[in-house]
Formats: structure tokens, sequence, C-alpha cells
């Protein structure tokens, strides 16, 4: 399969990518692992100084940047320009952190005469990172960010529709001066990941993606007794209380569920609302969902996205057939999308009743599933019973109290009065189907390090 560039709005295959070779893989393992020599070797401020320029260059070239994202994954121009931003400033953090985050750490002893024991932490090697097409910077940003910053080189295997993206996150590291070999953009086959793992040069990998191509990592991972960390699907809830500003909170959900084409692993997808409010919220969420307006994702005046491709539009009105089939009810909300472009029209699934499997999908696009609470227990249950655990939010009048309900929901990140949202100086991650391990922040830049102890201690202490 040769990576390719394709218009979702319009169909038209800008460019094409031939996959590597198993040899061209193997010399770009190498390389990473000779850069890895002497980059592990580099100070925390050299490593800052190329962070910042990264920084620096994405804004400077903003534009030309988030045309590209745009081209070839549909994403509205203007989200293109927040996201291009998002990354600059995950490269500015760790600029700024990365030294304090990955200072030695001394560790308090039972007896100071049998010495003193420090926790320092060491760039483990070469990493592969494997990367989905929703968010072509963001995703990279996140991962090389930290471990360019605590010394580690990476592969990368970005993700088959968006090799322009992956081409610009290596001459962008090139620019900011990294050293040649310890960013490599990888035009890898799926069938080359175990490759990639089992190599000893390769010492761990980490995934933004699907559940199966998840599962398959950490098996292949797990084999090779290699670290993985696994950023996978999710399907938010969206609690609404029965004392929420409910106006406001529409207004939220409305843009949690379709920002960036509904295609994102965070998306408010289950609207859970507190009967007393149910009939309002519906009615207003339906007359806000009927206000989108799709088309050119380069026009301004586009406020919902095409798919990335045509084949996920197709999957996606598969899956809401399946759905009906099994009794939910499907309600198609506003003008009809174009006919050109890979669009699906907004859809409001209802009666998704438990023993439906589509109450426990996750529907990539515009599509919103609204589940009556008959009180808060209630909504903190259906909001539990996920096999994801990625985030969620919490609507109220009172944020106290939703801070204590948000203690009650099993996922990796609750917001309170805010759909869940992604930061540079906030971690991200999940449980269960939704993965483990995280990324940013401190949590981040130590996934992939050796703490290690080094203890020293008085020759004549006791055993």
């Amino acid at each position: 399969m040769a990576y390719a560039s394709t218009n979702p709005y319009t169909g038209e295959v800008a460019k094409t990518f031939p996959d590597a070779t198993d040899a061209e893989v193997i010399q770009a393992i190498e390389k990473a692992h000779a850069a890895f020599l002497a980059w592990r070797k580099t100070s925390f401020v050299e490593r800052a100084k190329i962070m910042q320029k990264a920084a620096d260059l994405m804004r400077k070239n903003s534009d030309a940047y988030a045309k590209l994202l745009t081209l070839e994954m549909g994403k509205l121009i203007s989200e293109a320009k927040a996201e291009v931003e998002l990354s600059a400033e995950i490269f500015e953090y760790y600029a700024l952190n990365a030294r304090v985050l990955l200072a030695p750490e001394k560790l308090p002893v039972a007896n100071l005469a049998e010495g003193e024991a420090v926790l320092v932490h060491d760039p483990l090697g070469v990493l592969l990172a494997v990367e989905p097409w929703n968010f072509p910077y963001y995703q990279v940003a996140r991962i090389i960010a930290p471990q360019l910053s605590a010394g580690n080189t990476i592969l990368l295997k970005h993700a088959g529709i968006v090799p322009q993206s992956a081409a610009a996150c290596e001459k962008l590291m090139r620019e900011a001066g990294l050293p040649d070999g310890a960013f490599i953009n990888l035009y890898a086959a799926h069938s080359q990941i175990e490759l990639i793992l089992n190599h000893p040069l390769v010492r761990g990998v980490a995934l933004t993606g699907s559940e199966g191509a998840g599962a398959m990592i950490a098996a292949a991972a797990g084999q090779a007794m290699k670290k993985s960390t696994l950023e996978l699907g999710g399907a938010d809830a969206f609690v609404v209380l029965a004392d929420a500003e409910l106006e406001k909170t529409v207004k939220w959900a409305v843009f949690g569920r379709h920002w960036n084409g509904g295609q994102v692993c965070v998306s408010s997808k289950r609207m859970i609302i507190d009967k007393s409010i149910y009939d309002q919220f519906h009615d207003l969420y339906t007359a806000g969902v009927a206000g989108l307006r799709a088309g050119d994702p380069f026009d301004p005046a586009t406020t919902l996205a095409p798919l990335s491709s045509q084949s996920a539009a197709d999957e996606l009105k598969d899956k809401i057939r399946q759905a009906v089939a099994q009794g939910a009810t499907a309600t198609e909300v506003g003008p009809k999308v174009p006919n050109r472009g890979a669009f699906v029209q907004p859809t409001i699934l209802t009666n998704v009743a438990a023993d439906n499997p589509a109450r426990y999908w996750e529907f990539f696009g515009p599509v919103s599933m609204l589940f009556r609470a008959e009180d808060e227990d209630d909504a903190v249950r259906i909001a539990n019973d996920s096999p994801f655990g990625l985030g969620g939010s919490v609507f109220t009048s009172n944020p106290r109290h939703g801070a204590k309900v948000a203690k009650r929901i099993s996922t990796g990140m609750v917001f309170v009065n805010h759909p869940t949202m992604v930061k540079a100086d906030l971690p991200f991650g999940g449980i269960r189907h939704s993965g483990y391990g995280r990324e940013l922040l401190g949590l981040g830049i130590k996934e992939f390090v050796n703490h290690k102890l080094i203890d020293v201690v008085d020759i004549d202490a006791p055993f």
C-alpha cells in the first residue's frame, strides 16, 4: 500500500509515496541508533534551543503548515491553524521545562550515614512512533518533543493518508537544527512494524490509533520485551446535570462533538442528560447541530468538515445502519451535506438500548448518542458503562459538586463545564480500551526513560 495524499473534499490525489523496503527500514534503525549515541550526550540547553526553534518555525510558517493539513485530511482551515499553534506550544513547553522535569531526584533514606540515593532519568534509545491522521502535527509533537528532549531518537510511521504532513514534520526538525538521524520519517508498511520492534536497537513504541492497531502493537512489543504506550479510542461521556446552564452547555455539546469533523478520540460522543431537562436539551442540541454548515474546509464560513476519506465516511454510514438494525433511532439533522466530498450527514442516535452493540462503539464522525438519565447516579452509571476510559465532561451550575461527580467517572481525564480538551500543559491518556501510559508534561517525558537508582553507600555501612 503506497502512501497517498488525497484531498477528501475533491477526491483528487495530490501525491503518492512508495512504501519503504525492508533494507531501508533496517538502515533507518541503524542511522537512528548512531544518532542516539551522540544525541544522548547533548545538554538540555542544546536540546531546548532546537525545540524552541521548531516552535518558532511552526509559528512563522503557520499558514503553509495549516494548508497541508486541510489538503490531506480535510480539517477546517481555522482548526488547522489552531493545531499548528498547539504543536508549537508543545515544543515550547519542553524547551522551557524538560531540564527540570528530568532533574535527578534525591531519595530519602532511613539512615543518612548509609549514603545518598539518587534517581536519574536516562534515555532508552531508538523509539518507534506510530501516529494517526486526525491530528497530523499534534500527535507527532506530543511524542517527539518530550522524547527528543529526554535524549531519545525516533522513527515515525505516520498514517498512510498524511504522507506530506509526515514529511513536513521531518523537514521541520531538520531546519530546527536536530542532528541527522535523530528523527526519521519512515514510510513503513504495517507488515514492517514487527520487523522494527524485533530489532535489538529499537527500545520502545508509542502508538496513537485504533483498538485493533493497539492490540497488534502491544502484542508485538510484549513478545519483543519492549516498552509500549497506547493512546486508543474513546467514547467520551458528556454528562448534563439537572442544574446545568442549558444554553451554554448545548453550545459546548455541539462544539465538543463536531470539532475536527467529529474525528477526535476525545469528542463528546455520548450525551447523558438528566431526565428533567432531556427534552429541552434534545431540542436545543438538534437546532445547534442543524446550524452547522458543511462545505469546502478552506472556506472560513464552513463549520462542518468532510471526513478524512471516502472510506471513512462509508464505514461510519455502515455503523449507523447497523445501530438502527439493532433498534436505535437515527435522526439526520440539518440541510443535506454536499454530494462532493467525504461527508456524512450529522446524525443523532436515540433509543440505543443496553443490548444494542452500538451503545459501546466509537462513532468517528458527526454522530451523537443521546441518553436519558433518571438521576445523577444513573448518569454516572451510564457514563461508566463503556469499554473506553479516555475523557469526559460534567456540566453543572455548581462546579464544586461537579468535581465530586467527576471523581466518580472512570476515565483518564474529566473536565467540569468544558468538553475534554487538549493543551500543551495538560497530561493526556486513558484506561481500559482507551490504552495505557500518558503523554505530555512530566508524565509523558518519563515514559521512555530508565529511572536508574544511583546509591552511594559508605563502605563500612551494614548490609
